[in-house]
């Protein structure tokens, strides 16, 4: 009896899309193209946002945040997956998938606080334009970046220890693409009950409180850009909204279908495309709504550029 309470597994086999090989070579290039496409575009606006002065205020450091967040998402999962893609059995150590799970959390929990805060520095930028520079100060500032990553830590933290505290003594076999918790708490040797309520009650406040920020933010800020007496002041005020709405959808969206599904709602295969939409899709395409959509990082882009170029000539 004490023997069964120990965990036996030392390593676990990820088995990707194992059933379809096929599928998983045209996978392996796909993903590796979007892996240094999500790359290059969130570091472009790391160091875009990094280096142009006038981009140094809260909106864009915001911004900023999300990019590392992104990148470092990606870079947790994209490589293992790679590896999993192109080989026919890949292995995972035991503290290998915890490590994984844990920042793969971490990052996750992070974004969802920090969509949260930028919801409400866009409220208080467009309700209250005259005040703002008051009421989102650096110290302010400050404290809503800390507090999104301490939240992020907080959760991985807590799920991912009480998850690899349950004894895993066989079958090891994970039918997934990286160590995500629905698909490794399977493989548990013991009565999860307890654990899977409070992981759906949690997941529902870690969603649920940002996501009524976000909405309570943008009911307000609907209201204000209706009473503006200027069609531009309206139609700038909606375009800079629009950029963090469409990114909201997205990893809002695709994370709810994975996290609050029920258990047996969809088949392995379904579940893995879905947290591939937001592991995958999210990181991928934040860079391209808030570059694409936004003058003014188009313009910091063009200027570094021309300080790239003159110095190549003063050279």
């Amino acid at each position: 009896m004490k023997e069964q309470n120990k965990s036996s597994v030392v390593e676990f086999i990820l088995l990707g899309f194992s059933n379809f090989p096929e599928l998983q070579k045209q996978l392996f290039g796909i993903f590796l193209v979007v892996y240094l496409v999500t790359l290059i575009g969130n570091a472009m606006i790391i160091v875009i946002i990094s280096l142009e002065q006038s981009l140094h205020v809260p909106m864009y450091l915001f911004i900023l945040n999300l990019s590392v967040v992104d990148v470092s998402f990606n870079a947790v999962i994209m490589p293992e997956m790679l590896v999993v893609l192109s080989t026919e059995i890949s292995t995972i150590t035991f503290s290998g998938c915890f490590a994984q799970m844990y920042f793969l959390l971490l990052f996750g929990g992070t974004e969802c606080f920090l969509l949260g805060t930028m919801a409400y520095d866009r409220f208080a930028a467009i309700c209250h334009p005259l005040s703002y520079p008051m009421i989102m100060n650096k110290s302010v500032f400050m404290n809503l970046v800390m507090f999104s990553w301490a939240s992020g830590i907080m959760v991985a933290t807590v799920q991912t220890s009480w998850v690899f505290s349950f004894p895993f003594c066989g079958p090891r076999e994970i039918n997934h693409l990286f160590c995500e918790t629905p698909p490794v708490l399977e493989l548990a040797c013991a009565d999860t009950f307890l654990f899977e309520i409070y992981a759906f009650t949690g997941t529902i406040l870690i969603v649920m409180v940002p996501f009524s920020l976000i909405l309570l933010s943008y009911i307000r800020i609907l209201f204000a850009i209706l009473k503006m007496p200027s069609t531009t002041g309206r139609q700038k005020a909606f375009s800079t909204c629009a950029s963090h709405l469409t990114s909201v959808t997205l990893f809002y969206g695709t994370a709810s279908m994975t996290y609050l599904q029920p258990k047996s709602g969809y088949s392995p295969e379904t579940k893995k495309l879905m947290s591939l939409a937001y592991t995958l899709l999210t990181p991928l395409l934040n860079p391209l709504i808030y570059s694409l959509r936004n003058s003014e990082m188009k313009r910091a882009l063009l200027k570094l550029w021309r300080r790239k170029v003159d110095i190549q000539h003063t050279l």
